[in-house]
């Protein structure tokens, strides 16, 4: 992997990061949610789980929301492909290493 395949993922980390810390930031806030309910209501959101047990109930939780899923969802669903590349990529070098050496 090179360095600028490196700097593009631990970007995406870090705004993958930064998306879900917001949300929980935000409904903890907005929606009087405590810590782990807003942490879960947001990991539950930007992975469409969506179990409908929390609810955003104020106005401005419900545009929050409608906005929070258009971008997070874009951003997780970005970062976790970059994972699955990259893994991809290591598992590849390995194979060719291994098979390589043989």
């Amino acid at each position: 992997m090179n360095t600028f395949d490196r700097h593009i993922y631990r970007s995406l980390l870090g705004l993958a990061l930064a998306t879900l810390a917001t949300g929980t930031l935000v409904y903890h806030i907005v929606e009087k949610l405590s810590w782990l309910d807003a942490y879960y209501f947001s990991v539950i959101t930007l992975s469409t789980v969506g179990y409908g047990d929390i609810t955003p109930h104020t106005k401005f939780g419900k545009l929050f929301t409608t906005f929070y899923i258009f971008i997070g969802v874009g951003i997780i669903t970005t970062f976790i492909t970059a994972t699955m590349r990259r893994r991809a990529a290591k598992m590849q070098a390995q194979q060719n290493n291994k098979t390589q050496s043989d």
